[in-house]
């Protein structure tokens, strides 16, 4: 945690900081009757003792500018209930803490490297921001085995999280159960113009990359506007001008393009309007645009038994005042998913923050939390 970030987290997979927290995590497993297991990537395990169990749990690591909960939570929630059933001799439930699911070397790539989407070769491929590598980074975790966990050992996987969103907290609600996890598209374009000089070149006569793509975002918002719902959301979240200086019209302007919804057909269409939009403004302005790689993931259901049981449990806990809702953000629950039966609770998220130091739920919504989670889970493991 840095200094006067209140409850701030600092915590990027594979980092010293997620190394030791991981130790910890392993040390309370164990406390707890698990065994600790690291496979190969870094995902922590605490299995229980028993041929079957109940899979409960998230992840620990964090954004570079993270909150305490996103993740944590519902890493934490599974270990306490783990510990609480085996001490009433209630049934066997199974921790994990997924490495890498706020993206430092891609997305979720503990999970789906799990999961058998994201081959590990690829995996290792990657390299974040500063170069390094997913698997020069992974070698730098001595406890990691050889073997990864057989998914068959584990009849299911409950994620608790929060929300990330406003939607619980704007309704003074206190649990959400998810219907599924939304599709995610996100890709980067250029622009590429005239670099020139500021102070002698002509408005009319420059090809300038930056108005360009002030152009185009409004345009798509106008466009994406017109086929939205009140849970699509898009976002240009990261921007590079070339070169970068003030007296100088930047010719060439890189920029994310994400965007999410959780129907996939509208993802599609939304891409047309955002290809449309770049293509147009490129040919009036005399500008080359290029398309890099798409991300493309799919809108994930959650395992409608699961979600019975959570919503069983949320009105026993809070009547009234729960409602099933699907998550705007990728969560690991979307790999396990394709594994084995998934489902996610909610919990609020205070004004909607998360993904910044300033990330909070309060008190009373993380006991309810905890305990409807704790009541599902009594009548869902094996």
């Amino acid at each position: 945690m840095r200094p006067g970030v209140g409850k701030g987290v600092v915590r990027p997979a594979c980092s010293e900081a997620d190394i030791a927290a991981r130790e910890w995590l392993a040390g309370q497993m164990a406390g707890a009757g698990l065994e600790p297991r690291y496979d190969p990537v870094g995902n922590l395990f605490g299995l229980a003792r028993a041929e079957r169990s109940l899979l409960v749990g998230s992840h620990t690591d964090s954004q570079p500018e993270g909150g305490w909960l996103d993740g944590a939570l519902g890493t934490i929630a599974g270990l306490e209930i783990a510990r609480a059933a085996r001490a009433a001799g209630g049934p066997p439930v199974s921790v994990v803490s997924f490495q890498d699911e706020e993206g430092r070397f891609g997305v979720t790539t503990g999970s789906s490297v799990w999961a058998g989407t994201l081959p590990l070769a690829d995996a290792d491929a990657r390299a974040d921001g500063d170069g390094v590598t997913f698997a020069g980074a992974r070698a730098r975790m001595a406890q990691l085995a050889g073997d990864f966990i057989d998914p068959g050992r584990f009849s299911g996987f409950l994620e608790m999280h929060i929300e990330q969103g406003p939607w619980l907290y704007e309704a003074g609600e206190a649990l959400g159960v998810v219907t599924d996890i939304v599709g995610i598209r996100d890709m980067e374009i250029t622009f590429e113009g005239d670099q020139n000089h500021a102070g002698t070149t002509p408005m009319h006569r420059r090809r300038d990359a930056f108005q360009a793509l002030a152009d185009f975002n409004a345009r798509i918002n106008a466009g994406l506007g017109e086929i939205a719902t009140p849970r699509t959301v898009w976002t240009i979240g990261q921007v590079v001008l070339h070169p970068g200086a003030h007296s100088i019209v930047p010719g060439r302007a890189v920029f994310s393009m994400q965007w999410r919804d959780d129907d996939a057909g509208r993802l599609d269409r939304m891409e047309a309007v955002i290809r449309d939009a770049a293509g147009a403004i490129a040919a009036e302005r005399g500008l080359v645009v290029r398309f890099g790689d798409m991300l493309g993931l799919e809108p994930v259901p959650m395992d409608t038994g699961l979600q019975a049981e959570l919503a069983a449990a949320a009105q026993e806990q809070a009547p009234g005042r729960w409602r099933h809702l699907p998550s705007g953000a990728l969560h690991d629950a979307a790999n396990a998913a394709r594994l084995m039966p998934a489902a996610m609770l909610f919990v609020p998220s205070i004004d909607g923050i998360s993904h910044a130091f300033a990330e909070d739920t309060d008190e009373a919504d993380l006991v309810t939390g905890l305990r409807a989670l704790a009541g599902a889970v009594s009548r869902l493991a094996p």
